[in-house]
């Protein structure tokens, strides 16, 4: 059997205090996608997060879909 597929989102943008995860306008948020795996997905963060790494103001992140999509597994 296959290994079961575990959704993750990788988005960002300009947040209104840097360490918050409050986005300053949300119709700018920036959507990376949507990955298979945490690697995957960890790696598009990495790459996004590199590419503003000078830029306080601006954050992404990686959510977990799966855990928000099936609780109980």
């Amino acid at each position: 059997m296959a290994d079961k597929q575990l959704l993750h989102l990788v988005f960002g943008g300009q947040v209104k205090d840097p360490q918050s995860l409050e986005f300053g306008d949300l119709s700018k948020v920036d959507i990376v996608g949507i990955f298979a795996t945490y690697a995957e997905a960890e790696q598009a963060w990495r790459s996004v997060s590199q590419a503003n790494v000078d830029d306080a103001m601006t954050k992404y992140v990686v959510v977990h879909l799966h855990k928000l999509l099936q609780p109980e597994e």
